[in-house]
């Protein structure tokens, strides 16, 4: 956990927004929209949800969460770029929408750090590798064996081509020497679904989504995909750990609106985030739908996205991993 870090970011938060002068203090002067670039139910809504209520009270103003999901987020990251830069249409965007499809799609709507102001790295967000039961494997071992020696009969699910999970899957199987089919799909809730009738049978994913169908014997989780592991879940090896050194793969989320947001307003909503984020029971939610709270400044995120989409474009010409 990050409890020291959260505290020092809202300190300096706090510190920079006592600065400014109290006549420029003008945001929010109506309601705020959330834009989730992504159907309801997946990670990126979830943080959404945990902060609408509490959100909305700290600021004085209601808070809409509006879904507009399709194109690997790019759509709803797109109409939040066009949007007036006054701080109260803002993107909920993720490793996806503000990164990997830069290396994924072969042209965008929208250029992540051209089009956006950053405001704040919210989270990051646990992933697991798991299976349909019929897949006779108890771990990552057993499972790339049985891939092997099975070439294209097993098929995984991720949330849109260009996904988070997409790459990431795609650079495991570089690094076991196995066949598996994409299938790729339009939100969480439609890839579980179909994973727990084994119409595929394996995904990377969030733990969030996946974890509860572990818990009541629908799916069987092998590894976590992350560096460490969960401290959700920390029973979970990690794939690092399971064979393959180095491997890490997650997701992270960040709050921006559009190009040409004032440094006041900018400041304000991470005021804003960082006190929502650091309040106990806030905490407590996001740790428990598998989301990590972070926190740092807009220069921070702003270096973040430019690192990630160089990461990221790398690894998706490695692994071939393009959507036509």
């Amino acid at each position: 956990m990050r409890q020291p870090a959260a505290r020092l970011t809202l300190a300096i938060l706090l510190a920079c927004y006592s600065a400014f002068p109290a006549q420029a203090q003008t945001w929010p002067a109506r309601p705020v929209r959330l834009v989730v670039p992504f159907p309801p139910g997946d990670a990126v809504d979830a943080y959404a949800r945990i902060m609408q209520s509490r959100l909305a009270e700290h600021i004085g103003q209601p808070v809409v969460i509006e879904n507009l999901g399709g194109a690997g987020g790019m759509i709803g990251a797109e109409f939040v770029s066009k949007a007036p830069a006054d701080g109260h249409t803002l993107l909920v965007g993720n490793i996806a929408a503000l990164a990997m499809n830069v290396g994924v799609y072969p042209s965008m709507p929208y250029d992540p750090p051209r089009d956006f102001t950053p405001v704040m790295r919210t989270v990051d967000v646990n992933y697991a590798l798991v299976i349909h039961p019929s897949v006779p494997a108890r771990s990552v071992a057993e499972l790339m064996a049985y891939a092997g020696a099975n070439p294209g009969r097993l098929s995984y699910g991720s949330v849109g081509s260009g996904s988070a999970p997409h790459p990431a899957m795609e650079l495991l199987k570089q690094r076991a020497g196995i066949d598996a089919v994409h299938a790729p799909y339009k939100g969480g809730g439609p890839m579980v679904a179909d994973l727990l009738v084994g119409q595929i049978q394996m995904a990377i994913g969030d733990q969030a989504n996946l974890m509860p169908q572990v818990k009541a014997g629908k799916l069987r989780a092998l590894a976590a995909s992350s560096a460490k592991r969960s401290a959700t879940y920390p029973e979970l090896p990690t794939i690092a750990e399971s064979g393959f050194p180095g491997f890490k793969a997650g997701a992270w989320q960040a709050v921006v609106g559009p190009a040409g947001m004032t440094g006041v307003t900018t400041m304000r909503i991470s005021e804003a985030l960082a006190r929502v984020m650091a309040m106990p029971d806030i905490r407590e939610r996001l740790v428990g739908a598998g989301l990590e709270p972070v926190g740092g400044s807009p220069d921070d995120l702003a270096r973040h996205i430019r690192a990630e989409i160089a990461k990221w474009t790398k690894v998706a010409k490695e692994v071939g991993a393009k959507v036509d």
